[in-house]
């Protein structure tokens, strides 16, 4: 027997269902990912139109039935409209839900990456915030939620947490000086080493609070980049799209820096 319940949630994908249905993908605190029907949500003038596209965050009123749920209601207290008007920023902010998509499921504590996801979203609508080290700030915090984060905090070799000075990737950490000694790995900053362990450590609520430079920044993509491509096994069709869109514009400011 079916009953309703109120979820609090994101919608983090939609498609369209026949002529006035849609399908979406939830991401909620009390369900963790599910897929819901929103029916009539393409029905102009429709309650459920807005409230059925991507950001848009509230309570979700669903009936659940023995194999599906149908969203009968929503009260959205943040659509999250500053993304949809900034391009670049939308880019970033697909990526995210399709990285919660892909680690939600159903029936698990998804609460911190919703609480991720949301203060994520946030930062990119935060004209003060670099949305590339929002980026990877909330890819390395996504892989400590789901248990897949690096160990940089001792060596992976003899377990000394001093003079960690190489990012190994494929054992998932660090090295000290002495250990990487003809080991292929990558050279790891200081400053590089501490932004990760901040990221690592600190509460969601504080991650976006601070800035880093150039160097540190490139250094952390390079490592992310490769990181996230030995342990993740899917690739994100936002983030091709997004970094065609970045590859466009640098190839623009490089044209400019030339004339």
């Amino acid at each position: 027997m079916g009953q309703t319940i109120v979820l609090t949630g994101m919608v983090l994908s939609a498609v369209p269902v026949g002529e006035y249905d849609k399908r979406i993908t939830l991401l909620t605190r009390e369900r963790g990912k599910i897929s819901a029907f929103a029916r009539g949500a393409r029905r102009p003038n429709s309650q459920m139109m807005a409230a059925s596209n991507p950001f848009s965050f509230g309570q979700f009123e669903a009936y659940e039935g023995r194999s599906s749920y149908t969203v009968l209601k929503a009260d959205i207290s943040n659509y999250f409209r500053e993304l949809t008007v900034d391009l670049d920023s939308a880019y970033y902010g697909f990526y995210f839900m399709e990285i919660a998509d892909y680690y939600g499921r159903e029936n698990a504590d998804e609460i911190h990456m919703l609480k991720l996801l949301y203060q994520s979203l946030r930062a990119l609508e935060n004209a003060h915030l670099n949305n590339r080290l929002v980026r990877r700030i909330f890819e390395l915090k996504a892989m400590v939620i789901n248990g897949e984060y690096p160990n940089v905090f001792s060596c992976l070799k003899c377990g000394k947490n001093e003079n960690l000075t190489h990012f190994h990737v494929k054992s998932g950490g660090t090295l000290c000086s002495s250990c990487a000694k003809g080991v292929p790995s990558f050279y790891i900053d200081e400053s590089t080493l501490y932004t990760m362990q901040y990221i690592i450590t600190s509460s969601i609520e504080k991650l976006y609070t601070f800035a880093v430079s150039e160097e540190v920044l490139e250094k952390l993509e390079k490592i992310m980049n490769e990181y996230m491509k030995n342990y993740i096994d899917r690739k994100f069709h936002s983030l091709q799209v997004l970094e065609e869109n970045e590859g466009f514009a640098a190839g623009i400011l490089t044209e400019k820096d030339g004339r």
